[in-house]
């Protein structure tokens, strides 16, 4: 079960591609929640059909929109790169991207969910008493959905770690920089003797995902619970 140098880079990597994709991705998630659970305005069924269209649409379309946007000739890849300094197409900060959007939905439908959930009669009270919109949120709103939001950010990471489609057809597949963990599977699976490598990190990418999907499920839990006794 030892893994070689090349299998700890990939799974060094994809490590810390879905940890900068989960925790880049968060604010814009909790706006965009926020927004469609309390939100009443028209073109508010389009928002929530484009945030939930990665989930839709085969990950090579979305790895393909991401190439013709972000890529080096792309309108925003172009305009980072010559004025930022930030180069998405194949280097793993386009890996993490590519993550990001995909784990995107997940991120926000946990959070709707949360948000929806908490009795507006509490912030009510609040604001009775005199707090100020932003104190409500961060003494009431945000201890409520806290289990939401952290079952969102792991269901994020679960999925980032697991990402192929979208990442292989944005930033390709070059060892070091954007081989991820299901990319080097992929790789194992396509040379003569590699299906060791590829069970090896099978066997890691089951143990993650499974262990992200309990503490979710251990979230959802708490949250109800919490939701309940309120």
């Amino acid at each position: 079960m030892a893994l070689s140098e090349a299998e700890w880079t990939a799974v060094r990597l994809s490590l810390r591609v879905a940890t900068v994709a989960m925790l880049s991705s968060l604010p814009l998630a909790l706006l965009t929640a926020m927004v469609l659970a309390r939100g009443r305005f028209w073109g508010k069924s389009a928002l929530n059909g484009l945030v939930h269209m990665p989930l839709i649409l085969p990950p090579v379309v979305t790895g393909f929109v991401l190439l013709l946007l972000f890529g080096r000739r792309g309108p925003i890849g172009a305009f980072l790169a010559e004025h930022v300094g930030l180069v998405f197409s194949f280097r793993w900060t386009g890996a993490a991207l590519a993550c990001a959007v995909m784990g995107f939905p997940l991120m926000v439908r946990s959070m709707r969910l949360s948000i929806e959930a908490v009795d507006r009669k509490l912030e009510d009270a609040a604001a009775t008493l005199g707090a100020s919109p932003a104190w409500i949120f961060l003494t009431v709103t945000l201890p409520l959905i806290l289990p939401g939001i952290v079952a969102g950010m792991v269901l994020s990471f679960a999925k980032a770690m697991g990402e192929f489609g979208a990442t292989i057809t944005f930033v390709s597949n070059i060892p070091g920089e954007t081989q991820t963990l299901a990319v080097a599977i992929y790789t194992f699976t396509q040379v003569p003797g590699g299906d060791a490598g590829a069970m090896r990190l099978t066997i890691i990418s089951i143990v993650l995902s499974m262990a992200a999907l309990i503490l979710s499920e251990i979230l959802a839990a708490a949250a109800a619970r919490r939701t309940v006794s309120a």
